[in-house]
Protein backbone atom coordinates (compact mmCIF):
# COMPACT_ATOMS: atom_id res chain seq x y z
CA UNK A 1 0.00 0.00 0.00
CA UNK A 2 2.53 2.44 0.88
CA UNK A 3 1.85 5.77 1.41
CA UNK A 4 -1.32 5.73 -0.33
CA UNK A 5 -4.82 4.33 0.74
CA UNK A 6 -6.93 1.49 -0.69
CA UNK A 7 -9.70 3.94 -1.63
CA UNK A 8 -9.67 7.91 -0.80
CA UNK A 9 -11.04 9.38 2.35
CA UNK A 10 -13.01 11.59 1.23
CA UNK A 11 -15.13 13.98 4.30
CA UNK A 12 -14.11 16.67 4.14
CA UNK A 13 -13.02 19.76 7.07
CA UNK A 14 -15.28 23.30 6.25
CA UNK A 15 -14.67 26.91 7.54
CA UNK A 16 -16.16 30.16 6.67
CA UNK A 17 -16.49 33.54 8.03
CA UNK A 18 -16.50 37.01 6.99
CA UNK A 19 -15.42 40.61 8.19
CA UNK A 20 -12.72 43.10 7.38
CA UNK A 21 -14.90 43.27 4.23
CA UNK A 22 -14.03 39.99 3.37
CA UNK A 23 -15.78 36.60 3.04
CA UNK A 24 -13.34 33.02 3.34
CA UNK A 25 -14.57 29.74 2.99
CA UNK A 26 -12.51 26.40 3.24
CA UNK A 27 -12.12 22.62 2.62
CA UNK A 28 -9.64 20.04 3.31
CA UNK A 29 -9.80 16.21 2.29
CA UNK A 30 -7.63 13.60 3.15
CA UNK A 31 -8.13 11.88 -0.20
CA UNK A 32 -5.52 9.23 -0.92
CA UNK A 33 -3.02 9.38 1.51
CA UNK A 34 -2.28 7.09 4.55
CA UNK A 35 -2.21 10.15 7.28
CA UNK A 36 -3.68 13.90 6.66
CA UNK A 37 -0.67 16.10 6.98
CA UNK A 38 -2.61 19.40 5.72
CA UNK A 39 -3.01 22.32 8.24
CA UNK A 40 -4.21 25.69 8.01
CA UNK A 41 -4.73 29.44 9.57
CA UNK A 42 -8.31 31.59 8.83
CA UNK A 43 -8.14 34.84 11.47
CA UNK A 44 -10.24 37.58 10.42
CA UNK A 45 -9.17 40.65 12.26
CA UNK A 46 -6.21 40.90 14.26
CA UNK A 47 -6.15 40.90 18.04
CA UNK A 48 -3.53 43.58 18.24
CA UNK A 49 -3.24 46.91 18.64
CA UNK A 50 -3.75 49.00 14.91
CA UNK A 51 -4.31 45.70 13.06
CA UNK A 52 -8.03 44.85 13.61
CA UNK A 53 -8.22 45.39 9.39
CA UNK A 54 -5.21 42.65 9.13
CA UNK A 55 -6.21 39.18 8.35
CA UNK A 56 -4.28 36.28 8.03
CA UNK A 57 -4.80 32.79 6.37
CA UNK A 58 -2.33 30.42 5.40
CA UNK A 59 -2.01 26.83 4.36
CA UNK A 60 0.58 24.37 5.35
CA UNK A 61 1.42 21.62 3.46
CA UNK A 62 3.40 18.87 5.76
CA UNK A 63 5.70 15.87 4.94
CA UNK A 64 6.89 13.64 6.76
CA UNK A 65 4.30 13.61 9.50
CA UNK A 66 1.46 16.17 10.67
CA UNK A 67 3.58 17.57 13.65
CA UNK A 68 5.34 20.50 12.25
CA UNK A 69 1.91 21.91 10.03
CA UNK A 70 -0.44 21.13 12.98
CA UNK A 71 1.66 23.32 15.53
CA UNK A 72 2.38 26.27 12.37
CA UNK A 73 -1.37 26.68 12.07
CA UNK A 74 -1.77 27.56 16.17
CA UNK A 75 1.34 29.10 16.73
CA UNK A 76 2.92 31.10 13.39
CA UNK A 77 0.72 34.41 13.55
CA UNK A 78 1.45 34.54 17.12
CA UNK A 79 5.38 34.31 16.43
CA UNK A 80 4.72 36.81 13.46
CA UNK A 81 3.16 39.58 15.67
CA UNK A 82 5.37 39.20 18.63
CA UNK A 83 8.26 39.40 15.75
CA UNK A 84 6.35 42.84 14.64
CA UNK A 85 5.61 44.39 17.85
CA UNK A 86 7.73 42.59 20.55
CA UNK A 87 6.17 40.74 23.62
CA UNK A 88 5.83 43.61 25.43
CA UNK A 89 3.24 45.47 22.85
CA UNK A 90 1.41 41.99 22.13
CA UNK A 91 -1.97 40.84 22.99
CA UNK A 92 -1.34 37.74 20.76
CA UNK A 93 -4.55 35.51 20.02
CA UNK A 94 -4.62 31.80 20.97
CA UNK A 95 -4.85 30.95 17.14
CA UNK A 96 -6.32 27.86 16.17
CA UNK A 97 -7.03 26.51 12.58
CA UNK A 98 -10.29 28.83 11.80
CA UNK A 99 -10.88 32.01 14.05
CA UNK A 100 -12.47 35.28 13.60
CA UNK A 101 -11.22 38.18 15.97
CA UNK A 102 -13.55 40.76 16.27
CA UNK A 103 -12.31 44.50 16.70
CA UNK A 104 -9.73 45.61 19.03
CA UNK A 105 -7.95 48.58 20.76
CA UNK A 106 -7.44 51.25 18.04
CA UNK A 107 -3.94 52.27 17.78
CA UNK A 108 -1.65 53.30 14.42
CA UNK A 109 -1.12 50.85 12.14
CA UNK A 110 2.51 49.71 12.01
CA UNK A 111 4.49 50.34 8.68
CA UNK A 112 4.34 47.72 6.22
CA UNK A 113 7.91 46.86 6.05
CA UNK A 114 7.56 46.52 9.94
CA UNK A 115 5.31 43.71 8.93
CA UNK A 116 7.37 41.95 6.66
CA UNK A 117 10.40 42.32 8.77
CA UNK A 118 8.08 40.43 11.37
CA UNK A 119 7.09 37.96 8.85
CA UNK A 120 10.59 36.99 8.33
CA UNK A 121 11.59 36.96 11.96
CA UNK A 122 8.59 35.27 13.21
CA UNK A 123 9.00 31.98 10.50
CA UNK A 124 12.53 31.71 11.68
CA UNK A 125 11.84 32.05 15.36
CA UNK A 126 9.20 29.44 15.08
CA UNK A 127 11.65 27.15 13.31
CA UNK A 128 14.28 27.78 15.98
CA UNK A 129 11.71 27.05 18.67
CA UNK A 130 9.85 23.95 17.31
CA UNK A 131 13.74 22.51 17.20
CA UNK A 132 13.58 22.37 21.55
CA UNK A 133 10.59 19.78 20.55
CA UNK A 134 12.53 16.58 22.03
CA UNK A 135 10.79 14.45 19.31
CA UNK A 136 12.38 16.78 16.96
CA UNK A 137 15.32 17.48 18.25
CA UNK A 138 15.76 13.15 18.68
CA UNK A 139 14.76 12.76 15.18
CA UNK A 140 11.68 10.83 16.38
CA UNK A 141 9.56 12.56 14.21
CA UNK A 142 10.97 13.96 10.87
CA UNK A 143 8.29 16.35 9.58
CA UNK A 144 8.41 19.74 7.92
CA UNK A 145 5.99 22.14 6.23
CA UNK A 146 5.95 24.57 3.57
CA UNK A 147 3.25 27.86 4.32
CA UNK A 148 1.72 29.75 2.15
CA UNK A 149 0.12 32.66 3.00
CA UNK A 150 -0.60 34.78 0.26
CA UNK A 151 1.53 34.68 -3.07
CA UNK A 152 4.29 32.87 -3.47
CA UNK A 153 6.58 31.18 -5.89
CA UNK A 154 7.47 27.37 -5.32
CA UNK A 155 10.78 26.63 -3.70
CA UNK A 156 12.21 24.18 -5.55
CA UNK A 157 15.77 22.90 -5.24
CA UNK A 158 16.66 23.19 -8.84
CA UNK A 159 16.07 27.03 -8.69
CA UNK A 160 19.35 28.69 -9.18
CA UNK A 161 19.24 30.56 -6.17
CA UNK A 162 18.18 27.70 -3.55
CA UNK A 163 20.90 25.48 -5.79
CA UNK A 164 23.85 27.68 -4.71
CA UNK A 165 22.41 27.57 -1.43
CA UNK A 166 22.69 24.07 -1.06
CA UNK A 167 25.93 23.47 -2.50
CA UNK A 168 27.32 25.47 -0.50
CA UNK A 169 26.29 24.12 2.38
CA UNK A 170 27.86 20.81 1.35
CA UNK A 171 24.45 19.51 0.00
CA UNK A 172 23.31 18.14 -3.80
CA UNK A 173 20.38 18.57 -6.39
CA UNK A 174 19.66 15.04 -7.34
CA UNK A 175 16.53 14.15 -9.15
CA UNK A 176 15.67 17.71 -8.64
CA UNK A 177 15.51 16.97 -5.14
CA UNK A 178 17.81 17.76 -1.81
CA UNK A 179 20.15 15.45 -1.70
CA UNK A 180 18.11 13.45 -4.06
CA UNK A 181 15.56 13.36 -1.27
CA UNK A 182 13.00 16.10 -0.05
CA UNK A 183 11.60 17.67 -3.32
CA UNK A 184 11.49 21.09 -1.25
CA UNK A 185 14.61 24.06 -0.41
CA UNK A 186 12.47 26.15 1.89
CA UNK A 187 10.22 24.69 5.19
CA UNK A 188 9.52 24.94 8.46
CA UNK A 189 10.62 21.76 10.30
CA UNK A 190 12.87 19.58 8.52
CA UNK A 191 16.09 19.40 10.66
CA UNK A 192 17.58 16.69 9.27
CA UNK A 193 18.88 19.28 6.72
CA UNK A 194 19.36 21.67 9.05
CA UNK A 195 22.93 20.71 11.34
CA UNK A 196 25.53 22.06 8.79
CA UNK A 197 28.00 23.46 11.57
CA UNK A 198 29.07 26.79 10.37
CA UNK A 199 25.95 27.71 9.04
CA UNK A 200 23.19 30.34 10.07
CA UNK A 201 19.60 29.11 9.93
CA UNK A 202 19.05 30.90 6.38
CA UNK A 203 22.41 29.06 4.97
CA UNK A 204 21.14 25.53 5.80
CA UNK A 205 20.15 22.49 2.77
CA UNK A 206 16.60 23.49 4.15
CA UNK A 207 15.97 27.24 4.90
CA UNK A 208 13.12 28.15 6.77
CA UNK A 209 13.39 31.65 5.58
CA UNK A 210 9.80 33.27 4.01
CA UNK A 211 9.75 35.31 0.44
CA UNK A 212 7.96 38.20 1.68
CA UNK A 213 5.78 39.99 -1.04
CA UNK A 214 3.98 43.38 -0.49
CA UNK A 215 0.91 43.60 -3.32
CA UNK A 216 -0.89 46.54 -3.96
CA UNK A 217 -4.36 46.39 -4.27
CA UNK A 218 -6.83 47.45 -7.36
CA UNK A 219 -9.67 47.44 -5.60
CA UNK A 220 -11.56 47.37 -9.01
CA UNK A 221 -9.95 44.56 -10.40
CA UNK A 222 -9.21 42.43 -7.35
CA UNK A 223 -11.58 39.43 -6.83
CA UNK A 224 -10.60 36.71 -4.92
CA UNK A 225 -7.48 35.59 -3.38
CA UNK A 226 -6.74 31.40 -3.13
CA UNK A 227 -4.62 29.11 -1.13
CA UNK A 228 -4.07 26.11 -1.78
CA UNK A 229 -1.32 23.00 -1.21
CA UNK A 230 0.44 20.47 -4.02
CA UNK A 231 -2.80 18.39 -4.08
CA UNK A 232 -4.39 21.40 -5.49
CA UNK A 233 -1.71 22.85 -7.50
CA UNK A 234 -0.33 18.91 -8.92
CA UNK A 235 -3.80 18.77 -10.90
CA UNK A 236 -4.66 22.08 -12.23
CA UNK A 237 -3.03 25.62 -12.85
CA UNK A 238 -3.28 29.07 -11.88
CA UNK A 239 -4.94 29.71 -14.62
CA UNK A 240 -7.40 27.07 -14.43
CA UNK A 241 -8.24 27.06 -10.63
CA UNK A 242 -9.22 30.84 -10.99
CA UNK A 243 -11.40 30.17 -13.88
CA UNK A 244 -13.26 27.36 -12.17
CA UNK A 245 -13.41 29.15 -8.62
CA UNK A 246 -14.94 32.37 -10.97
CA UNK A 247 -17.66 30.51 -12.76
CA UNK A 248 -18.43 28.54 -9.27
CA UNK A 249 -18.69 32.07 -7.44
CA UNK A 250 -21.32 32.61 -10.32
CA UNK A 251 -23.71 30.02 -9.54
CA UNK A 252 -23.16 29.49 -5.82
CA UNK A 253 -22.46 32.42 -3.38
CA UNK A 254 -21.63 29.35 -0.40
CA UNK A 255 -17.97 29.64 -0.08
CA UNK A 256 -17.67 26.18 1.09
CA UNK A 257 -18.94 24.46 -1.63
CA UNK A 258 -17.07 26.27 -3.90
CA UNK A 259 -14.20 24.80 -2.07
CA UNK A 260 -15.66 21.56 -1.69
CA UNK A 261 -16.22 20.99 -6.06
CA UNK A 262 -12.44 22.33 -6.04
CA UNK A 263 -11.18 19.39 -3.89
CA UNK A 264 -13.48 16.90 -5.42
CA UNK A 265 -12.88 18.03 -9.13
CA UNK A 266 -9.21 17.50 -8.38
CA UNK A 267 -9.98 14.53 -6.75
CA UNK A 268 -11.40 13.54 -10.18
CA UNK A 269 -8.44 14.47 -12.00
CA UNK A 270 -6.17 12.13 -10.17
CA UNK A 271 -4.74 13.85 -7.93
CA UNK A 272 -3.32 11.51 -4.66
CA UNK A 273 -2.03 14.03 -2.37
CA UNK A 274 -3.98 15.29 0.71
CA UNK A 275 -5.93 18.51 -0.56
CA UNK A 276 -6.70 22.19 1.31
CA UNK A 277 -7.93 25.13 -0.23
CA UNK A 278 -8.67 28.91 1.53
CA UNK A 279 -10.66 30.58 -0.74
CA UNK A 280 -10.73 34.63 0.26
CA UNK A 281 -13.26 36.84 -1.54
CA UNK A 282 -13.01 40.64 -2.03
CA UNK A 283 -15.74 42.95 -2.64
CA UNK A 284 -15.26 42.95 -5.89
CA UNK A 285 -15.89 39.05 -6.10
CA UNK A 286 -18.21 37.85 -8.51
CA UNK A 287 -21.39 37.59 -8.08
CA UNK A 288 -24.37 34.59 -8.41
CA UNK A 289 -25.78 35.74 -12.07
CA UNK A 290 -29.48 34.44 -13.25
CA UNK A 291 -27.82 33.61 -16.46
CA UNK A 292 -24.98 31.00 -15.10
CA UNK A 293 -27.46 29.97 -12.78
CA UNK A 294 -29.68 28.62 -15.65
CA UNK A 295 -26.57 27.54 -18.15
CA UNK A 296 -25.58 25.27 -15.10
CA UNK A 297 -29.01 23.88 -14.73
CA UNK A 298 -28.97 22.92 -18.43
CA UNK A 299 -25.89 21.32 -18.37
CA UNK A 300 -26.71 19.14 -15.40
CA UNK A 301 -30.03 18.24 -17.29
CA UNK A 302 -28.37 17.40 -20.21
CA UNK A 303 -26.18 15.14 -18.36
CA UNK A 304 -28.56 13.65 -16.19
CA UNK A 305 -30.45 13.03 -20.08
CA UNK A 306 -27.48 11.40 -21.64
CA UNK A 307 -26.58 9.01 -18.75
CA UNK A 308 -29.74 7.81 -18.28
CA UNK A 309 -29.96 7.18 -22.37
CA UNK A 310 -26.47 4.94 -22.60
CA UNK A 311 -27.62 3.06 -19.56
CA UNK A 312 -31.18 2.12 -21.19
CA UNK A 313 -30.09 0.46 -24.33
CA UNK A 314 -31.49 -3.28 -25.01
CA UNK A 315 -31.09 -5.66 -22.78
CA UNK A 316 -28.25 -7.81 -25.26
CA UNK A 317 -25.94 -4.94 -24.63
CA UNK A 318 -23.56 -5.03 -21.96
CA UNK A 319 -24.58 -2.73 -18.89
CA UNK A 320 -21.84 -0.02 -19.20
CA UNK A 321 -19.56 0.87 -16.47
CA UNK A 322 -18.97 3.85 -15.23
CA UNK A 323 -15.63 4.51 -17.30
CA UNK A 324 -17.11 3.78 -20.16
CA UNK A 325 -19.81 6.14 -19.88
CA UNK A 326 -17.56 9.01 -18.43
CA UNK A 327 -15.32 8.28 -22.01
CA UNK A 328 -18.00 8.45 -24.07
CA UNK A 329 -19.15 12.19 -22.23
CA UNK A 330 -15.60 13.23 -23.27
CA UNK A 331 -16.23 12.93 -26.77
CA UNK A 332 -20.09 14.13 -26.96
CA UNK A 333 -19.80 16.88 -28.95
CA UNK A 334 -23.38 18.04 -29.01
CA UNK A 335 -22.67 19.02 -24.63
CA UNK A 336 -23.32 22.65 -23.76
CA UNK A 337 -20.01 24.34 -22.62
CA UNK A 338 -18.60 22.46 -19.02
CA UNK A 339 -17.08 24.73 -16.16
CA UNK A 340 -13.57 26.39 -17.75
CA UNK A 341 -10.71 25.18 -15.55
CA UNK A 342 -12.67 22.11 -14.26
CA UNK A 343 -14.14 20.59 -16.93
CA UNK A 344 -16.41 16.98 -17.05
CA UNK A 345 -14.40 16.14 -13.99
CA UNK A 346 -16.20 18.59 -11.97
CA UNK A 347 -19.80 17.37 -13.28
CA UNK A 348 -18.50 13.67 -11.92
CA UNK A 349 -21.28 13.75 -9.27
CA UNK A 350 -23.46 14.65 -11.41
CA UNK A 351 -22.99 11.93 -13.64
CA UNK A 352 -22.27 9.20 -10.60
CA UNK A 353 -26.14 10.45 -9.41
CA UNK A 354 -27.46 8.72 -12.49
CA UNK A 355 -25.26 6.13 -12.58
CA UNK A 356 -26.02 4.54 -9.11
CA UNK A 357 -29.10 5.11 -9.15
CA UNK A 358 -29.91 3.05 -12.38
CA UNK A 359 -26.75 0.82 -12.84
CA UNK A 360 -27.26 -2.93 -11.12
CA UNK A 361 -24.06 -2.58 -10.02
CA UNK A 362 -23.16 0.02 -7.18
CA UNK A 363 -19.80 1.53 -7.60
CA UNK A 364 -17.85 0.68 -4.38
CA UNK A 365 -15.93 4.26 -4.67
CA UNK A 366 -18.10 7.35 -5.18
CA UNK A 367 -14.97 8.84 -5.75
CA UNK A 368 -13.37 7.57 -8.32
CA UNK A 369 -10.98 4.80 -6.33
CA UNK A 370 -12.21 2.16 -9.42
CA UNK A 371 -11.71 4.16 -11.91
CA UNK A 372 -9.09 3.97 -14.43
CA UNK A 373 -9.12 7.33 -16.17
CA UNK A 374 -9.39 10.98 -14.42
CA UNK A 375 -11.46 13.63 -15.85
Amino acid sequence: MGAFLDKPKTEKHNSHGEGNGLRYGLSSMQGWRVEMEDAHTAVLGLQTPGMSSWSFFAVYDGHAGSRVANYCSKHLLEHIITASFGAEDTQGPQVGPDSSIGDSQASVPPAVEAVKTGIRTGFLKIDEHMRSFSDLRNGLDRSGSTAVCYSTLDHKPCNPRERERIQNAGGSVMIQRVNGSLAVSRALGDYDYKCVDGKGPTEQLVSPEPEVVVMVRAPELDQFIILACDGIWDVMSNEELCEFVKSRLEVCDDLEKVCNEVVDTCLHKGSRDNMSMVLVCLPNAPKVSEEAVMKEAELNKYLEARVEEMLSRPGDEAFPDLVTVMRNLSTDSGMPPLPPGGGLASKRSVIEAVYNRLSPYKEEDGNGADLECHW
